[in-house]
């Protein structure tokens, strides 16, 4: 069969079938793969440039955070002397992405908990909905995560022999409301989920007001024990008015029950606080110096500022120490951060048994003495730092560092031979379906990205490279065909409820472009180099990158940068 030289509907259901479908092989080299309706990229380069990065390390330090960009939401745990941490997805998938380590400082990628449609209920939804703060834990031989699928399902466990997977299919839990949940096994076989949801009798006295509860769960039935008690009501001191209490964790030491949570939102008020109790059956008694980690008595706008401290997790090493892992933001101009959450780890301090992880008015430090661990020496993956990360798509499978907008039957992208290959889809990066958008996560303030994009490319499409924050707030550099030999590159920016294109040029005799895009905080510039040129070209720059941050666009997540493909119209 050959393809026309330009896109139908009946052609777009071959592609999909021609790249997802394992028993169709690719177009034989006599096949007119030159107007195959398909975007192929030779490569796809990201670095980053930080400032704050460009000192050596000392030999007994490690940088914080020590996993940069949209990370957020960390929880972890030990068992025995590997360490295994979290993260929440949202919209994005895989969902969940599951890390290891053997000395808190450097960290492996396992793979991610949500890897399967039924386990992604992700449909139509916005980029800061689905997966919110999981929780993980180790219990007899078995991993246990536990979430919430916001709009998408609710509250459910999954659990896991390996933590590599394959993990089972949801235990959902429809008693259970809010977000955020917590397993807590306590040394008498006893379960216990907590969590955040509205305040007692669903009515809040303020904005923002919710509680924490505390339900029994019975593993045999799956099910929550009724009736659910409350921990917390409002925050640490209802009298001030304190907002969103949120992701609970419960932990023992020294024969204290420990629960500890978010308090203040996600952004400049986010706190850490603590409360304890001599049994789960009694009430808990708040610190009197809470909280116990925040940057709100600090200016928001001082220099390299990290923000947003809060949403904590502990774990106590094999000595006896412990630490907390922890999201934060790297803002500039004030309140902007393109780079969403991520997360840092500080050590924990104990005072007539009471945690501490950082003091009143004391800023996060970048850079501090490592854990008393053994230091590991396997050969890993930058995730902090400056680095460069560079996929030539020589490998029959996605890099983890790959992620997709929610899910999809089919399968419209693969490696082979050294390409990636997509194929474009009538769906833009503003619809709140799967575009064929393939995006790896923003680490740094100062970045660069490139690609190549192999041409000829089939009329009625366009392929490119693209930043997005959600899906009305991105930018997307495409490459269309205006005629045999020749080509408009575009520059789109979605800065609101529409996108516009903002910049245009014409490009004649190309077999190959490379395209990049240069960030640096609130400001974001375009360029191109056609195959076989010394200098690249501005297509546009000294943007407004702003669009890209939260404090703009909204949200939980941080900017992704990638390649993308679409279906421009049809003839």
């Amino acid at each position: 069969m050959r393809w026309r030289n330009s896109l139908s509907l009946g052609g777009i259901v071959l592609v999909l079938c021609l790249v997802g479908c394992q028993d169709q092989p690719e177009p034989t080299a006599s096949e007119p793969t030159d107007i195959a309706p398909l975007a192929r990229f030779n490569w796809f380069e990201y670095r980053g440039e930080d400032d704050i990065f460009a000192e050596p390390l000392a030999e007994d330090e490690f940088q914080n955070p020590i996993i940069a960009g949209f990370y957020p939401d960390p929880s972890i745990v030990r068992v025995d002397d590997d360490y295994y941490m979290i993260h929440s997805s949202f919209a994005w998938s895989p969902g969940i992405p599951i890390f290891h380590s053997r000395d808190l400082v450097n960290w492996d990628k396992l793979g991610h908990v949500l890897t399967r449609p039924d386990q992604l209920l992700l449909d139509e939804r916005q980029v800061s909905e689905g997966i919110f703060a999981p929780t993980i834990r180790y219990h007899d031989g078995t991993f246990y995560v536990i979430s919430t699928g916001v709009w998408a399902g609710g509250n459910f466990i999954v659990t896991a022999k390996d933590p590599a997977g394959p993990w089972s299919d949801p235990i959902w839990l429809p008693e259970v409301g809010g977000i955020d949940p917590d397993i807590f096994f306590d040394d008498d076989g006893r379960i216990y989920i907590a969590h955040n949801d509205g305040p007692p009798d669903d009515e809040p006295l303020y904005e923002g007001h919710r509680a924490l509860w505390l339900w029994e769960y019975d593993p045999e039935a799956r099910a929550v024990i009724p009736p659910r008690r409350l921990l917390v009501d409002g925050g640490v001191t209802i009298e001030d008015e304190p907002v969103w209490i949120e992701a609970p964790h419960i932990f023992k030491h020294n024969d204290w029950y420990y629960l500890t949570a978010a308090e203040g939102g996600t952004g400049h008020e986010h706190s850490q606080v603590i409360f304890r109790s001599r049994s789960l059956d009694e009430p808990f008694e708040a610190y009197a110096n809470n909280p116990i980690l925040t940057q709100r008595d600090l200016p928001v706008d001082r220099d390299n500022a990290i923000n947003s401290a809060g949403h904590a997790d502990f774990v106590q090493l094999p000595d006896g120490d412990w630490w907390a892992v922890f999201l934060a933001t790297r803002t500039y101009e004030g309140r902007h951060h393109n780079t969403g959450r991520e997360t840092f780890l500080l050590p924990v301090a104990w005072e007539d048994d009471w945690p501490i992880i950082l003091r009143a008015q004391t800023e996060v430090p970048m850079r501090l003495t490592r854990p008393d661990l053994p230091k590991w020496d396997k050969t890993l993956p930058p995730r902090t730092g400056n680095f460069t990360w560079r996929d030539d798509f020589d490998t029959a499978q996605l890099a983890f560092e790959w992620s997709r907008l929610r899910v999809s039957e089919s399968r419209w992208y693969r490696q082979r031979e050294g390409q990636l290959i997509l194929a474009p889809q009538r769906l833009t990066l503003a619809d709140r379906a799967q575009p064929s958008f393939l995006a790896r996560r923003q680490a740094h303030g100062r970045y660069q990205a490139s690609t190549e994009l192999q041409l000829p490319m089939a009329e009625g499409m366009s392929a490119g490279l693209a930043v997005f924050q959600n899906e009305s707030h991105h930018y997307y550099l495409g490459l269309e065909r205006a005629s045999e030999d020749g080509y408009r590159l575009f520059l789109e920016q979605a800065a609101g409820e529409s996108a516009a294109e903002i910049a245009t040029t014409h490009i004649e005799g190309a077999r190959a472009i490379e395209l990049f895009v240069v960030g640096d905080q609130g400001d974001i510039g375009f360029y191109y180099r056609v195959a076989g040129q010394a200098e690249r070209q501005r297509l546009a720059e000294n943007l407004d990158g702003r669009v890209l941050s939260t404090a703009v666009a909204g949200g939980f997540v941080g900017a992704h940068i990638g390649v993308h493909a679409r279906i421009e119209k049809y003839k």
